[in-house]
């Protein structure tokens, strides 16, 4: 039986997790992803082969595996402002612009947006069963408060704003992955592309801030 790290077995699989995260990353600064097998990674987190499989099937799921915990950080912060609903919705986006930004910038994802990370990223499954749709979900939530409150212009797929606010997003983290001491530089300019795509433009007519409820503030 193999011996147990930890106090628990739950202590147990948290450390060889994060053992898998350190070989994935040590070995994506040594070789392409694609010539990456299960063979390397079980070597390089000091696992047997068989082992290295009790915690994924193939290369692909252990990835979806990794990228979820590393994600999840991300997703608690970004959901913790996403709550504050007492507090206007662009003082929240500027702060989500952020914490994604420095999710992006951290070691545990950091690789995903390095030059020639996309075969991997390939490897992400899109939509609802993305790793990050969660905070995309969060994200649609506060522009849709925003255009409840009359902060932000009328949006009518929502969705697809979103989407294409993502695309900013992944631009300024793959800047920051080239070059890590433009992270200010990049925040500031991803919340200036971001707030000023959902404010008001002269020529729409705005609304009128409601309250929760759907009562027009006075």
């Amino acid at each position: 039986m193999p011996r147990i790290r930890g106090a628990s077995i739950e202590e147990h699989h948290e450390m060889v997790w994060a053992d898998l995260a350190e070989a994935m990353r040590g070995l994506l600064l040594e070789r392409d992803y694609e010539s990456i097998t299960m063979g390397h990674i079980a070597a390089k987190a000091g696992l047997a082969r068989n082992t290295l499989y009790n915690y994924a099937a193939d290369k692909s799921a252990l990835v979806l595996a990794l990228t979820r915990r590393a994600s999840r950080p991300a997703l608690e912060r970004v959901a913790a402002i996403a709550a504050r609903s007492s507090d206007p919705a662009a003082e929240r986006m500027r702060e989500i612009v952020e914490a994604v930004l420095e999710a992006a910038a951290d070691q545990a994802l950091g690789l995903m947006f390095r030059p020639g990370s996309g075969p991997l990223v390939a490897e992400v499954p899109k939509g609802p069963d993305s790793p990050f749709h969660a905070i995309v979900v969060e994200v649609e939530n506060v522009v849709r408060d925003g255009v409840a409150s009359g902060e932000f212009r009328a949006v009518d797929d929502v969705e697809l704003v979103v989407e294409l606010l993502s695309g900013v997003m992944r631009s300024g983290a793959e800047r920051i992955g080239r070059d890590p001491a433009a992270f200010e530089a990049t925040v500031r300019a991803a919340r200036e592309i971001v707030l000023v795509s959902l404010a008001h433009h002269p020529d729409q007519p705005g609304r009128s801030p409601r309250r929760r409820g759907g009562t027009p503030a006075r």
